[in-house]
């Protein structure tokens, strides 16, 4: 990391350490920057305070859009796999999108290691979503839970799993040394340990305070103490999402972000470093807003999109006389667009007979499509509603 660079960091400063690099062997000595606790919303531009107003009534707009549909679960399943296959592509584990959805919703048989990974994320993340639904305030306990499920049964479930690390770890190296590291975090120790329960208390304490803007600051802090071994990257976009449903800005856990950051990876790795570098909060919150409303507006396009074809598929239906289980499976395709009949079998409670009924029926009335299947499993495809999901744009919502 270029020392003389950081040296003059107006939110931050420099440390040494000393020790021996865990793969190598090798003896090191480098610094590492520590950022300043948080404190009151920094000083912003005018044009990045327009750029958070129109941020915050785009998530006023995904919250609205979400009111749409009694069952949210239906919503919350496909915009979780979308962000999972995204967050995840950004640090460089790639699965695709159609086996992320297809995923439990299909008898499949054993999952790739990204895909395993990719998966842990939706777990992780849905047990953060229900710690809050129950009542739980945000506590690094709870993120080193979030921590040891996204990367149980990987190469990084270690000793270190589900706990602020123990080691030094380095952004952008080359050759893994630290010394040629674009980015040295906060070494381990007691004092990152308090880093964390400060960034912690910091979040929880959010009243008076603008929710794009703090979430924004927050995502700096958390990428910059780097507090866990693996998977920083991928909390620290879903804290941004849990932060949002703390303040109250969502009401659903349906906002999708890491799709726009993954398209503008550099930028986004850029921006944040800038902080670090000359404590440049305006353009990183600017460009964190722009995120936030982008995704914001894709999310309830998507949404808007999702449903319309769900009531496409039941009106289809309905025209046809059928009623019972191909309505009801009908109905869940907005979740559920990969399906075979051993694992809709086991999602309903129904016979092998009659969900296959069902689907064939669905087939005649242009609702699912066949495809090929191993053996002679079938299996089908709601194809309209992958097409909303997988499409990188969806037209601009009317005003």
């Amino acid at each position: 990391m270029d020392a003389a660079a950081f040296a003059a960091s107006p939110v931050g400063h420099l440390v040494d350490i000393h020790g021996t690099d865990g793969g190598s062997g090798r003896e090191y000595s480098a610094v590492a920057f520590v950022p300043d606790p948080l404190g009151k919303e920094p000083t912003l531009s005018g044009e990045t305070w327009r750029a958070v107003s129109r941020a915050g009534h785009a998530l006023g707009r995904l919250h609205q859009a979400g009111r749409q549909v009694p069952e949210p679960g239906l919503l919350r399943r496909p915009t979780l796999r979308r962000e999972a296959q995204s967050t995840s592509a950004l640090e460089g584990t790639f699965a695709p999108l159609e086996k992320v959805l297809a995923a439990g919703a299909e008898s499949e048989p054993a999952a790739s290691a990204e895909l395993i990974e990719v998966l842990n994320y939706v777990s992780a993340a849905e047990d953060a979503f229900s710690w809050l639904e129950e009542g739980r305030s945000l506590s690094v306990g709870m993120l080193e839970d979030v921590q040891a499920r996204l990367v149980f049964g990987t190469v990084a479930d270690t000793a270190e799993a589900g706990r602020v690390r123990g080691i030094q770890v380095a952004i952008g190296t080359r050759g893994g040394d630290l010394e040629s590291a674009r980015f040295v975090p906060p070494p381990p120790g007691q004092d990152l340990a308090i880093a964390l329960r400060d960034l912690v208390d910091w979040i929880r304490s959010g009243a008076g305070r603008d929710p794009v803007v703090a979430a924004a600051q927050a995502h700096y802090q958390f990428e910059t103490l780097h507090p866990f071994n693996d998977g920083n990257g991928r909390i620290g976009r879903l804290l941004v999402v849990l932060q949002l449903l703390m303040d109250g800005v969502l009401e659903d856990s349906l906002l999708s972000i890491s799709p726009w950051f993954e398209q503008r990876r550099r930028d986004y790795q850029d921006h944040l470093l800038d902080v670090s570098l000359n404590g440049d909060w305006d353009g990183w919150v600017r460009f964190f807003a722009h995120g936030v409303e982008a995704s914001a507006l894709d999310t309830a396009r998507r949404v808007d999109a999702l449903l319309a074809v769900q009531e496409r598929y039941l009106g289809l239906v309905r025209d046809a006389g059928v009623s019972g289980l191909a309505r009801d499976i009908a109905e869940s395709l907005i979740a559920y667009p990969y399906l075979d009949v051993p694992a809709t079998v086991q999602r309903t409670g129904r016979t092998a007979q009659a969900v296959h009924n069902a689907m064939t029926r669905l087939v005649e009335l242009g609702v699912l499509t066949e495809r090929a299947g191993r053996g002679r499993r079938r299996r089908f495809t709601a194809q309209a509603v992958v097409d909303v999901l997988t499409a990188r744009e969806l037209p601009v919502l009317r005003k």
